[in-house]
């Protein structure tokens, strides 16, 4: 937890506004047919540890490492990516199995009680590219999925604002460092958790109770 406080300042650590509000996606209408065997995805929605803590708590998702995608080796490093110039985007590696909990419903998920799809650059407190939200698609059917679901979220009447979120291709993925894996479930009482990420992990539970899981799924 001290070693928690005392992360720098440039990442997720930004002093609290006002909440972000939970909105009721639309049920996809292209269903992902990934076959059997788990799968995984790719999700930039703001700082790491409320996209991490979110699908942590997913039922079907085996794990859920946080890091950092695109950019490279050399500056991917939470101190060099908060400086908002490395081309990284602070992202999640979801490892899930599609017979419980198919792609579409990550999705759904995802733009329901993690990422505004109507802001460029920023999530909630934090701001800078390395907090876009993105679709890392992995397969051509996550690709093919995730660009329905985004026109079908555009012609929803869900955003009073355009979606601006969009799919990136894999680049590579380089996982963060080791206090920022599970961080939800070590520092429950980090005011940046409580003020921002809790409040996702209870909507999520409130919204989609079938796929909510109570036991956080360490990595």
């Amino acid at each position: 937890m001290l070693a928690a406080l005392g992360l720098a300042i440039s990442g997720c650590n930004q002093p609290a506004e006002a909440a972000e509000n939970a909105v009721a996606a639309p049920a996809a209408a292209r269903i992902a047919k990934e076959g059997a065997g788990l799968k995984t995805a790719i999700f930039a929605g703001g700082c790491f540890w409320g996209v991490e803590g979110v699908f942590s708590h997913v039922k079907g998702v085996k794990s859920a490492v946080a890091g950092y995608h695109g950019g490279n080796a050399a500056t991917a490093t939470y101190s060099q990516i908060g400086t908002g110039v490395t081309g990284h985007a602070e992202a999640v590696r979801v490892v899930y199995d599609p017979a419980v909990v198919r792609y579409d419903e990550l999705l759904r998920i995802f733009f329901s009680v993690v990422a505004d799809p109507t802001l460029r650059n920023r999530q909630g407190p934090d701001v800078g590219p390395q907090y876009r939200a993105a679709v890392v698609p992995m397969s051509k059917e996550q690709r093919s999925v995730a660009a329905a679901y985004l026109a079908q979220m555009g012609k929803s009447g869900k955003w009073d604002k355009p979606i601006v979120t969009g799919l990136e291709s894999y680049r590579k993925f380089y996982k963060a460092e080791g206090e920022h894996q599970d961080f939800l479930a070590d520092n429950p009482r980090h005011p940046y958790i409580l003020r921002w990420d809790m409040p996702k992990v209870r909507a999520l539970k409130s919204m989609y109770p079938a796929k909510y899981s109570a036991t956080f799924m360490r990595n």
